[in-house]
């Protein structure tokens, strides 16, 4: 891969899971990378870890957003790369679905994500990139998921539009739909134990691969398409996940 010297990076979300790898990764590249996230503790320990700049912010507000933009520019003038990546997955069945559930999901997963690139598109150069972490059940119907998939859904939606309006600027939008991924959001499901464990193991049954993804995988994916070497795919997904679209019967 080739190096990102010079390079500044963006990553909501950057904590844990996808992000945090993503970023490990950029910066062993040698980008200047910037992590924001809710949790002032976790955002400063990983940040510390990988020697980025952590930021703390809630996605699902608007104004935090605007700060966090307003730092970058301050420190980095620019940024160059662009990673959507917060987000959140409550299961709950069609017609069970409490109000704050549906608001958090909606808030973070778009709302959240149309106002990161909103706030930080003034920043973003000819040339530079943006890449919206999404979902498989974008495109594919899971019991239990409905919240979630149609915000990832709509994500996908404006993502796409994003890409042919900042064409003429040179800026590649992107997203990204992984599958299976072992992360921590699993864990915040709200499911028990028990039927989290069941769960994981009927969807892994359903991967080709009979594997779950690793946060790694989808870093590397991350990294490549934001490259110069990925230049020409603009406004694509790109599906990570051991290829269970083939057979994507997830009820």
């Amino acid at each position: 891969m080739k190096s990102f010297n010079g390079k500044v990076v963006v990553i909501t979300g950057g904590n844990s899971g996808i992000g945090y790898e993503t970023a490990k990764k950029y910066k062993s590249l040698g980008a200047e990378v910037v992590i924001i996230g809710r949790s002032e503790d976790r955002i400063r320990k990983s940040a510390n870890e990988i020697g980025a700049t952590g930021l703390v912010a809630d996605v699902l507000d608007v104004s935090a957003l605007d700060k966090a933009s307003i730092a970058v520019k301050e420190k980095f003038g620019k940024v160059d790369i662009l990673f959507v990546n917060a987000g959140v997955f409550f299961g709950s069945p069609v017609g069970q679905t409490p109000e704050e559930m549906f608001d958090q999901q909606v808030g973070i997963n778009f709302k959240g994500a149309v106002y990161t690139i909103e706030k930080f598109l003034p920043l973003i150069p000819e040339g530079g990139s943006i890449l919206a972490l999404s979902s498989i059940l974008a495109n594919t119907g899971m019991a239990n998921s409905s919240i979630y998939s149609a915000t990832k859904a709509a994500l996908n939606a404006y993502a796409r539009s994003a890409a042919t309006e900042l064409a003429e600027r040179k800026i590649r939008v992107n997203i990204i739909n992984p599958g299976p991924i072992n992360t921590p959001i699993y864990g915040k499901t709200g499911m028990a134990e028990e039927q989290l464990d069941g769960f994981a193991q009927a969807m892994q049954d359903r991967v080709p691969l009979k594997t779950f993804g690793t946060p790694e995988d989808v870093a590397n994916l991350v990294v490549f398409i934001s490259s110069d070497d990925a230049k020409f795919i603009n406004g694509s997904e790109i599906n990570v996940d051991g290829g269970i679209n083939i057979n994507p019967v997830l009820g």
